[in-house]
């Protein structure tokens, strides 16, 4: 998913896609975002509350779709450079409709995992070029601990993750733990701390969020380019994520209840970042 994050930011940035939040040096812009995500939890929240799912599955429908038809145009452009942009945005469109129907039919573990993987790309590379390094950085310090408050202290991220597990869109990441399990059949909710699992669940954001601070090092910084295409802080953050995230999973698996996970993810991308820097001899600010 972060591959692909960093193969869109050239042609994203080539039809001007970059300007989600106007000056992408404003910290503003990350106090902009933590209060659109605060009145949308609220709304799901209250949503979710009274059971419109139909309403929740419209409102996921149209993001999703909106942030496909970006991310096939932009693999589109990538694959082939010299196609017509009108020729990539119409096949965008058609492949997106066809996925967002597909997802809405027949939500398997397979299908959800595969849209979302698409899905937490765009959006990490729509919102990473679109802010600069010290935004990035603090937005994601503002998201961990609005996220270890809402799992550890008020507990209204699990209630959310409750009522949206038996919606058909990709909010989350399935991770079955044996071979033949269906999401379809086996969707009952959030398991009880210490029970056995079936799979284990990911929040999308829990991906996004330190994949865009990747997306920011190689969009703004000039370090060294490794492997044609990424830079070695945005490396560094790539590879803090993976590490904080193995150490996120061995703590679920132990503890057998879920964790907040952008504390660990967000810190782990956070220092990879810096160490990538150290290494590469810039200067992150």
């Amino acid at each position: 998913m972060q591959a692909i994050s960093l193969l869109l930011v050239p042609p994203l940035q080539s039809y001007h896609l970059d300007n989600a939040f106007g000056n992408p040096e404003s910290v503003w812009n990350s106090l902009y975002y933590v209060v659109l995500l605060l009145l949308f939890t609220g709304a799901m929240l209250i949503i979710v509350r009274y059971k419109v799912n139909w309403l929740i599955q419209a409102i996921m429908a149209v993001a999703v779709l909106s942030t496909l038809v970006y991310v096939l145009f932009g693999l589109a452009v990538l694959l082939v450079p010299s196609v017509d942009p009108l020729i990539a945005g119409g096949v965008s469109v058609v492949l997106s409709l066809l996925l967002t129907a597909l997802l809405i039919v027949y939500p398997e573990w397979y299908i959800i995992d595969t849209v979302g993987v698409l899905v937490a790309a765009g959006a990490s590379a729509l919102f990473g070029i679109s802010l600069a390094i010290l935004p990035t950085i603090v937005l994601l310090v503002i998201l961990a601990v609005y996220d270890y408050i809402s799992v550890y202290k008020t507990k209204h991220m699990l209630k959310l993750a409750e009522g949206f597990m038996d919606l058909k869109m990709p909010i989350m990441f399935v991770m079955p733990r044996r071979w033949g399990y269906s999401f379809m059949e086996n969707n009952k909710g959030l398991p009880a701390e210490g029970a056995e699992r079936e799979a284990y669940f990911m929040g999308l954001g829990d991906a996004v969020m330190p994949t865009m601070l990747a997306v920011s090092a190689n969009a703004f910084l000039s370090a060294p380019p490794l492997l044609g295409f990424v830079n070695v802080p945005a490396l560094g953050c790539i590879l803090g994520t993976l590490v904080s995230y193995v150490v996120l999973m061995y703590i679920v698996v132990e503890l057998k209840k879920p964790q907040a996970g952008l504390p660990f993810l967000c810190t782990g991308a956070i220092a990879g970042f810096l160490l990538g820097c150290l290494a590469a001899g810039v200067r992150p600010f």
